[in-house]
Formats: structure tokens, sequence, C-alpha cells
């Protein structure tokens, strides 16, 4: 484990995130590129194709740590679901009317969170998602988490996340994943 030293966290709207795009690239790029996800440079490119549009959604928020030598460690983003929302949609078995309900206020979608591997094990996913749902005025938020994924997934648990479904959130040759709920009320 690398000598870790003071981490800051910084909340940021879009604009704000497409500026500092390459640092959340870089950390996609490394955490990602290790199973269970083995995302190939060209999955990394389409992401960061995709960000600045997400970028400039009603309520995008993301936040972005960086180690005292201002190196990038970890980030997180996501937005609110708006009433057409798809998430609900992938799911393997439908769930109720009331639980797939979005007015574009009341469900935070997470969508992605990740600290290079040097800093994993040291809270740096925890600060991230407290500080990311500190600025988050929603019932609820929601995330996709492929359950290979032993350690995220656990955290989301810990967290007090449930798992609500499954889904293949990129079509049918995607990896099955849990789809977890978080009350915020």
């Amino acid at each position: 484990m690398a000598q870790q030293g003071i981490v800051t966290i910084e909340r940021m709207e879009g604009a704000a995130a497409v500026r500092a795009l390459d640092a959340f690239r870089l950390i996609y790029a490394e955490a990602f590129a290790e199973p269970p996800y083995d995302e190939t440079a060209e999955d990394v490119d389409a992401a960061f194709r995709r960000f600045p549009v997400q970028a400039r959604r009603d309520g995008f928020r993301a936040v972005l740590a960086r180690g005292g030598d201002g190196e990038p460690v970890g980030m997180a983003y996501g937005n609110p679901l708006a009433p057409d929302a798809v998430w609900w949609d992938e799911l393997t078995e439908p769930v109720s009317d009331d639980m797939r309900r979005e007015d574009g206020r009341r469900t935070f979608g997470l969508m992605e969170l990740a600290v290079r591997g040097a800093w994993r094990g040291q809270g740096v996913a925890r600060r991230l998602h407290g500080a990311l749902l500190d600025v988050v005025r929603a019932e609820r938020v929601l995330l996709n988490v492929n359950p290979a994924s032993g350690a995220a997934a656990a955290a989301y648990r810990a967290w007090g996340y449930r798992k609500v479904g499954e889904a293949r959130p990129w079509g049918a040759e995607a990896d099955l994943h849990d789809v977890m709920v978080l009350d915020l009320r």
C-alpha cells in the first residue's frame, strides 16, 4: 500500500466536472481496467464521450478526491433520474409502479464511484459517497453494481443499500448487475 497522506474532496457541478475530465478519466480507466470490469481503452473512450453530455444534465453532481500532491485518487458522480429514465426498464423482473415512479427529484442515480488501487481500504470511497450525498436532495439513491466486485457490493450493503432487483444495464451482452437502493429519508 502506498503512503497516502491527506485526501481532499472537491464537490462540483457539471461545468467544473467537465474541466476536470482528465482526472475523472484517469481514475475510471485505472479502477475499471481490473476484473470483473476489464474495461478496455475503447470502453473508457466511449464512457468519456458520454461524460460531458451527462454532466450537462440538471442536477448533475460530482466529487473528486485528490492526494496531498494533487494526484486524483477517487471520484463519484451521478444525477437525478428524469420521469422517463430507463434504469427501471432494464430490470430482469419488473418492480412495482410505486418503486419505479420518477419525477426528476425523487431518485439520484449514482453512475460511478471509484478509487484507484493504492488508495483503497482507507475510507476514501466512503468519504466520496458521503460528500456526494451531502449535496443531493432526493428521497433515495439508485445504483447498479456488479456482484462479482465483492468489495464494492459489500461496501454498498454496509452503507445501507438494499438489493431491489437485477439488470443488464448495457444490453443483453452485459454482466448481470445488482440494482440497489439507499433510502435517504
